[in-house]
This record gives structure tokens, sequence and C-alpha cells, in this order.
């Protein structure tokens, strides 16, 4: 059975390209415009990673990790932060709420692809 991997962003056409080159390499892929939208497929399903923007509207990226990390099922849930963000202060604080890895847009398909096969739970 495929890994699921979540893909945040409130880009219609970044979810696109994030998960054409994730089902290109055999994951299923479920997509959510911010963090609230993300929140409602934390409900049990089992989940294998999440790949998350940093600037979104209602939730941005770190609170959402703050919120899966918040919930048991979740706690351990793998987060690449996925954005154009650059300052060590804010992956600093994408660290403190628990994100796993940073990678900066734009990037190439074979980097997120080699960054997910590293972080993602078996």
């Amino acid at each position: 059975m495929a890994q699921t991997i979540m893909v945040i962003d409130d880009s219609a056409s970044l979810r696109q390209v994030v998960s054409m080159a994730l089902k290109g390499a055999g994951y299923e892929v479920l997509q959510a415009g911010d963090g609230q939208a993300a929140l409602a497929f934390l409900d049990g399903r089992k989940i294998h990673m999440a790949v998350c923007d940093v600037n979104m509207p209602r939730m941005n990226g770190i609170e959402f990790v703050r919120a899966a990390r918040a919930l048991p099922n979740y706690k351990f849930l793998p987060v690449l932060m996925l954005t154009t963000e650059t300052q060590e202060s804010k992956k600093a604080e994408g660290k403190a709420a628990g994100a796993k890895a940073w990678m900066v847009k734009p990037f190439s398909p074979a980097s997120l692809l080699n960054a997910v096969s590293k972080l993602c739970l078996p």
C-alpha cells in the first residue's frame, strides 16, 4: 500500500506540481489549501508525512505543525516546510514547532523526492 503524503499550500499550482512529483514516485497525495483545511484530514487516518507552506491564510504552516503535534495520533508526523521563507528566525520557529526539515522554493522535484524518502514514516 502506498504511503500517504499531505500537501498543504495556498497555491493550487504549487500543490499540483508537488502532487505530480509525489504521485509519479508512487505516493498517495491529499491536498489542502491551508492549515485549517489540512487539520480536517487528521481524523485518525494514516498519514506518513506532510509537505507544508509557511505563509497561508486562516492557519499558517507553523500553526498547523503546532496543532498537528497536539493530536496524539499525529504527534510524530514528519513535516517538511516548503516555503519562500529563508530567515533563520522563521526556520528556528518552524523547528521549535516540530518541523523536521526546511526546503526553499523554487525547488527541484528530485530534491523534494529525496527529502521525502528520508523523512517519510514507514
